[in-house]
């Protein structure tokens, strides 16, 4: 694992957001049999921060979201999300949290509101405030002229959007995003980026995102770790992650590349979303 040293502590959040941790790993470990897929892995992340977590497919990057949500348990380790720990208050992390997986998780033979109605049911939103809270997020979400249209017959980006709704109606205090934007067209790409950045400028919400497209990490996050075969390769800023290298112009890539020798990658149907996400998810 590679910790840069500078003007900044890279492992750490940047000094120019001094919010408390909201959510902090120790030894974060999850075995398959003999299998290792995620190896003692240590983050934090400040409250109201746009954290990635990077790698190529089979780093471990969903197996630690899947932790992190308490889908699955941890092996070893321990992890606190708003000061609950997900092994002993797993109810109460639940509940201060949102998640969009890879897996298509909005029901096309549905409508969007309908979609969103179950939601609102399934997080106990009370009745009288459902409707409100169902409007203003397809509003929030520009899906107000889609709202009464099967989501067989949305978009890609369209899709995407309704599941960010869907995972924000009860306003968690993170939000999990596993590769926010596999499958999609740089249109619908870039509109999930602008999504990210409203939901943290508007709402404060702290994002945890999983990617492979390192220039979305680029973009997007105020600080990555870099995963590869289950360990943490590196903590830091991506602009200073990207002064390391000494070289004009440098990417992400490039620092992905120097220190680890790999390289990553840099309007669809509803069915060719729902087979591109299973393939992600299968691979990891």
């Amino acid at each position: 694992m590679i910790r840069l040293t500078g003007k900044a502590n890279l492992s750490e959040p940047p000094a120019s957001n001094p919010q408390p941790n909201i959510l902090e790993t120790q030894g974060l470990t999850r075995n398959f049999g003999k299998i290792t897929a995620v190896d003692t892995l240590n983050i934090s992340v400040a409250q109201g921060e746009v954290f990635g977590l990077l790698g190529p497919n089979g780093a471990g990057k969903s197996t630690v979201i899947k932790m992190l949500t308490t889908l699955l348990p941890l092996s070893a380790g321990k992890a606190t999300l708003a000061g609950y720990d997900v092994t002993h208050q797993p109810n109460a992390v639940r509940r201060v949290i949102g998640y969009v997986p890879q897996a298509l998780s909005a029901d096309g033979s549905l409508t969007g509101y309908e979609n969103l109605l179950i939601f609102a049911k399934l997080y106990d939103i009370p009745a009288s405030r459902r409707e409100r809270h169902i409007r203003d997020m397809l509003g929030f979400m520009g899906l107000e002229d889609a709202a009464h249209r099967l989501v067989r017959n949305y978009s890609g980006g369209m899709i995407r959007k309704l599941e960010i709704a869907q995972s924000i109606l009860h306003q968690p205090r993170i939000l999990f995003l596993d590769e926010p934007t596999v499958g999609l067209d740089p249109l619908a790409r870039t509109q999930v980026w602008q999504l990210v950045q409203q939901l943290c400028a508007e709402y404060g919400t702290t994002i945890f995102l999983t990617t492979h497209f390192l220039e979305e990490a680029d973009i997007l996050c105020d600080r990555v770790t870099i995963m590869e075969q289950g360990k943490e390769i590196m903590t830091g800023i991506p602009s200073d992650l990207k002064a390391s290298l000494g070289q004009e112009n440098a990417t992400l890539d490039d620092v992905f590349i120097h220190y680890t020798g790999n390289q990553l990658a840099s309007g669809v149907s509803y069915r060719d979303t729902a087979r591109t996400r299973r393939t992600a998810q299968r691979l990891g």
